[in-house]
């Protein structure tokens, strides 16, 4: 077929040829226009070519985009998994002191009053009794309660943390539900390219938000480990500057105790 319509073209391109040259009666040759319809068949030929490969790509790519549209059947059947659900703290409430806990850690409602209600409050010295400290003794009792005050911050922060997420945890599960059901889904409307790569910057966002999430439980971690590491110190660096004191005494001791026998000994008589 296609060399018919090849051969019909160089015909009709040597008639036109052939009719330009033509003298009265007679035909004349024209090299010139055989020589034209010659090329104008080499250059269809290659047209011909360019064609039948384009269209074999065009197939291939069809054929790749068929394959890769293809859904896996019975995907929930395969792939979902149940696990387990946020929960939330329950105690007691015995005395009613535990309910604002309960309330800040669970759902991050009012922590700061939740917080001291649940633990025993930190009384405050009488300044003129502090000023009558010694300078050392002052150093250390002012330490110990900011070892204090520092530990119930960041006891609240971590009960805000907690109860933030938790309070989250709900809607956040159901997105996630969501999600799973949208790529377990058949329907084609959610499986188009746009719609997957929608699902995956969802699932990028929510992967996003919970490493946000670890982060912060990380870093009240970090923050209690922190003033742990200041309360043993603290502990360390008193027993140091106590053993330095007497170390510093015990000279001068050791001298009135020396002092006072020998002076014992020189005075003692026999009864």
């Amino acid at each position: 077929m296609r060399k018919k319509i090849l051969l019909a073209v160089l015909v009709a391109s040597l008639s036109v040829g052939v009719a330009s040259a033509q003298l009265g009666s007679g035909i004349v040759y024209d090299p010139t226009n055989y020589h034209n319809a010659v090329l104008r068949y080499l250059q269809l030929q290659q047209h011909l070519a360019e064609l039948q490969k384009t269209y074999t790509q065009i197939v291939t790519a069809y054929n790749l985009a068929l394959q890769m549209s293809r859904n896996l059947h019975n995907m929930p059947a395969r792939y979902r998994a149940l696990f387990s659900n946020w929960r939330n703290v329950t105690a007691t409430n015995t005395y009613g002191n535990t309910s604002g806990w309960l309330g800040g850690v669970n759902a991050d409602l009012n922590v700061l009053n939740g917080y001291l209600g649940a633990t025993t409050q930190l009384g405050t010295y009488n300044p003129a009794v502090l000023a009558g400290m010694p300078d050392y003794e002052q150093a250390r009792v002012k330490s110990q309660y900011a070892s204090v005050e520092l530990a119930d911050g960041a006891n609240i922060n971590a009960l805000a943390t907690i109860g933030a997420i938790r309070g989250n945890a709900t809607a956040l599960e159901t997105h996630m539900g969501n999600l799973e059901q949208d790529s377990f889904s058949d329907d084609e409307d959610l499986n188009s390219e746009v719609a997957v790569l929608n699902k995956i910057n969802a699932t990028n966002v929510l992967t996003l938000r919970s490493v946000q999430d670890s982060n912060k439980l990380l870093a009240s971690l970090l923050e209690e480990q922190t003033i742990t590491a200041k309360q043993q110190r603290e502990l360390t660096t008193n027993a140091i500057n106590a053993e330095i004191s007497r170390q510093a005494s015990l000279g001068a001791n050791l001298t009135q105790v020396t002092g006072t026998l020998t002076n014992s000994l020189q005075n003692f008589r026999m009864p």
